[in-house]
């Protein structure tokens, strides 16, 4: 069984696999930059473990960041203030409903950029880019995150299968600018080497498509398992504005006609949560060794709609209220 001193050294590339659902991006929050760890130390001299990086959206839709994969974490540099400088490179395929709601699904690429420069880490999931303003130092073990968000929502812009769906017209793609804003917190349950994240997203439509917002809060937590294997579990919530709920699932009188779904009218009456999504990811690093080389990539994600959202002709009649993704991948870090 691999030491203290091993995990203290513990890294691997992520890149989050399944998240909500094709192009939602950003539905649930971005994750807790747990690739962030790869470079901090829980003692001086000893680089500490990296965990989970959470789930994100692989392309810009439902896909919910709360599929986790590792980051690296190379050694040396001991006199320097900030955590290591890294960048995580990553790309496979998903499976993943046609549209959030959806009982048809599509395969999808999928691709992961992350880094940290000067003790500022930035990441991209498909479509969306998000910088953390607060600089990790070197050693801490909690690490509280801030920083803006840019997504491109692109939920029914395309690759509808869904006849009656289709004959509703395809959606704009909706750009949505926000905050992320969370806590990560090292060495709490299994070992001084595992990870819980706390965080919150929120996005606003500026391009004036559905006009509205998202709120996100999202926990997750993830721990190595031995030298080359590593596991992570998350789960969130997605809460919607009005003006969400009536651009991506209300059906009006002209719809109604066009495609013979009722007429719907319930989800953008009210401010509601329409969705929750629990998930689970792995890495296994090929070479036998977690810190370095390629690292196969893999996790599944369960997704509910929720009350009027689950109510709506498009998922009630032409979907399903459940959602699932998979999805397999190759990460690595430099």
């Amino acid at each position: 069984m691999p030491t203290p001193a091993f995990f203290s050294r513990l890294a691997v590339p992520v890149l989050l696999l399944c998240a909500a659902a094709p192009a939602q991006a950003m539905d649930g929050p971005l994750g807790y930059d747990l690739g962030g760890l790869g470079g901090t130390e829980l003692t001086q001299g000893r680089p500490a473990p990296v965990l989970a990086a959470p789930t994100a959206y692989l392309q810009d839709r439902e896909i919910d960041e709360t599929i986790l994969l590792p980051t690296a974490s190379p050694e040396g540099d001991d006199d320097r203030k900030w955590a290591r400088d890294y960048i995580s490179l990553a790309g496979g395929v998903i499976t993943a409903p046609s549209y959030n709601g959806s009982d048809d699904r599509v395969i999808l690429p999928g691709f992961y950029v992350r880094g940290r420069l000067s003790g500022f880490a930035f990441s991209t999931r498909g479509t969306n880019l998000q910088v953390d303003l607060i600089r990790q130092k070197r050693g801490q073990k909690t690490d509280l995150k801030f920083g803006p968000i840019i997504n491109l929502r692109s939920d029914r812009t395309g690759r509808i299968k869904d006849v009656q769906v289709e004959a509703l017209g395809e959606k704009k793609m909706a750009v949505e600018i926000g905050v992320s804003a969370g806590v990560t917190h090292t060495g709490i349950v299994t070992s001084g080497y595992d990870q819980v994240g706390l965080r919150v997203v929120g996005l606003k439509d500026i391009s004036g498509k559905h006009g509205s917002w998202v709120l996100s809060p999202t926990v997750d937590y993830g721990t190595p398992l031995s030298k080359r294997a590593f596991i992570g579990v998350s789960a969130s919530m997605n809460v919607y504005g009005k003006g969400f709920g009536r651009y991506y699932f209300d059906v009006d009188p002209l719809g109604s006609a066009a495609s013979g779904l009722p007429v719907y009218s319930g989800a953008g009456n009210k401010v509601t949560a329409g969705k929750y999504t629990l998930g689970l990811a792995g890495a296994y690093g090929l070479s036998g060794d977690l810190r370095k080389g390629f690292v196969l990539i893999g996790g599944a994600q369960y997704g509910r709609m929720l009350g009027r959202y689950a109510d709506s002709p498009i998922v009630a009649d032409a979907g399903s209220a459940d959602q699932w993704l998979g999805g397999i991948g190759l990460a690595y870090q430099f």
